[in-house]
């Protein structure tokens, strides 16, 4: 595999979330019985305009400005000519010379732990097009049905230069992009639903040569579905051309219950769509005041928000990462630190992203569905800095508050009786009792095994019922036992 080198290049269709479609004023809902969502704009019936929807306009501005971009002055639509059954008009409204938005780039965190890198993932382009009705093949024998609704649903097709070499590089640039164009308003991210598809253009080369011919992977609607096709695509284009043959240019389809892809199309280019501006829309004019009032409305984007957590609350670059994946995670941990306090920002992370996370999970539920808010656990937390508590007694304090036994860390200490023992004399006397009690533990710990101090630690916990201090346990049975 090292002598092979894998380039690959993401197209994504991020569908904006507008409430009426971007040439037209019908409803873009999903879910709706098959046709009652297109009107005659939709529909392609003779004599009708379209008329370009602001809204959808604006989410573009909105994503060239989170990434950097150039948002183009002017841009032009084209009509992307090509038939297929559910395209009523025989050509798609798109944008092809002259998009809306020109580079930029997202920079991304790729791994964990150790093997961790940052992977600056370039933009072509972005633009703005209509997008498809659907063919439904399962309820009729032999025969397809259209369904319009969602033909002129407004899309930002975002599309990256072939800057990924593996396919963890594409599923966590493609994490990236879904969190980000959530986290500025454009777009649902509802993968099942479709709001957010993805097409892999995978090819492969030796280190140091021009680029392979590369094959389209159309349609991946899930993160595990793009990894799993990307890892498939690139072992049989290295199969093939080891074995002699050469890739052909294809468009292709992965089947997740085969895990293999298989070719769709021979492949076409832009020139096989005859692409040419469209007469019934005049150019894209934005002006710099509209650039300018939308920058001012955009909320502190991720990057932003990852450099504030490491450098004014000294997280690693990994917890931060984690942290910025969604704004809902980024408000609750931020909410926690302000009932925690800054000092405790890095307790405060370990148990968002490990302990909540966790319970979450186990559960199936998001962050907005959490039973203990950020002010409950940043109370939490702070009882934990302050030794009112130790970090074994507030994992049972955690459970009560998921449970709803009280409404804050502070009642639950209190009604079961938790607070940590922090008298000295108490603890000695303890320690005293155990010592007393376990003599062959004592004398093995003299005669130089370790694990035998662990088993007196644990019989004192035992003893206080898991509320003594346990650095104070440590000092002073080490104190004891050196006596």
């Amino acid at each position: 595999m090292n002598q092979w080198e894998v380039v690959i290049g993401i197209e994504t269709h991020a569908q904006l979330s507008t409430v009426s479609k971007i040439f037209s004023g019908a409803p873009t809902a999903f879910g709706a019985e098959p046709n009652t969502q297109a009107c005659a704009v939709d529909l392609a019936l003779p004599g009708v305009l379209p008329v370009l929807n602001k809204k959808a306009v604006e989410c573009a501005i909105r994503f060239g400005l989170a990434i950097g971009a150039h948002v183009a002055p002017k841009s032009v639509f084209a009509r992307k000519n090509y038939f297929y059954p559910d395209l009523p008009k025989g050509y798609q409204i798109s944008q092809f010379e002259l998009p809306v938005v020109q580079g930029g780039a997202i920079t991304v965190q790729v791994g964990s732990g150790d093997k961790a890198y940052e992977k600056t993932v370039n933009l072509t382009r972005a633009h703005l097009e209509e997008d498809a009705g659907k063919s439904l093949h399962e309820d009729f024998h032999g025969k397809s049905g259209i369904d319009l609704n969602r033909a002129g649903t407004p899309l930002l097709e975002i599309v990256t230069e072939p800057d990924m070499r593996s396919s963890d590089e594409a599923v966590a640039y493609a994490k990236a992009l879904h969190a980000l164009v959530q986290w500025i308003g454009i777009c649902d991210g509802n993968m099942q639903e479709g709001s957010f598809r993805c097409d892999a253009n995978v090819s492969v080369r030796r280190p140091g040569a021009p680029f392979g011919t590369r094959r389209e992977i159309k349609n991946l609607n899930s993160f595990r579905f793009l990894k799993e096709a990307i890892d498939f695509e690139v072992q049989w284009q290295i199969n093939e051309i080891e074995e002699g043959r050469k890739i052909q240019q294809a468009t292709v389809l992965f089947d997740p219950d085969s895990g293999e892809t298989r070719t769709m199309r021979t492949k076409e280019d832009a020139h096989d769509y005859r692409y040419f501006p469209d007469p019934d829309l005049l150019p894209l004019v934005i002006a710099d005041d509209w650039i300018a009032r939308v920058r001012g409305e955009l909320p502190e984007l991720p990057a932003q928000k990852r450099e504030r957590f490491a450098g004014e609350l000294g997280l690693s670059a990994y917890d931060a990462a984690t942290l910025t994946a969604s704004q809902e995670i980024a408000g609750f941990f931020e909410s926690t630190v302000e009932v925690a306090g800054t000092a405790n920002a890095k307790p405060c992370a370990n148990w968002v992203m490990v302990d909540l996370a966790a319970r979450l999970n186990k559960e199936g539920r998001d962050i907005g569905q959490s039973p203990v808010s950020p002010a409950q656990l940043g109370g939490l937390v702070r009882r934990i800095a302050d030794n009112t508590i130790s970090n074994n007694i507030a994992k049972k304090v955690f459970e009560a508050l998921w449970n709803g036994e009280g409404a804050s860390a502070d009642e639950i200490i209190d009604k079961q009786g938790l607070k940590q023992i922090t008298d000295s004399g108490a603890i000695e006397a303890l320690v005293d009792e155990v010592i007393a009690a376990n003599a062959a533990n004592v004398a093995e710990y003299r005669a130089g095994k370790e694990k035998a101090f662990n088993a007196l630690v644990g019989q004192v916990m035992k003893a206080a019922k898991g509320k003594a201090n346990p650095q104070q346990v440590n000092e002073l049975l080490k104190k004891k036992l050196a006596g």
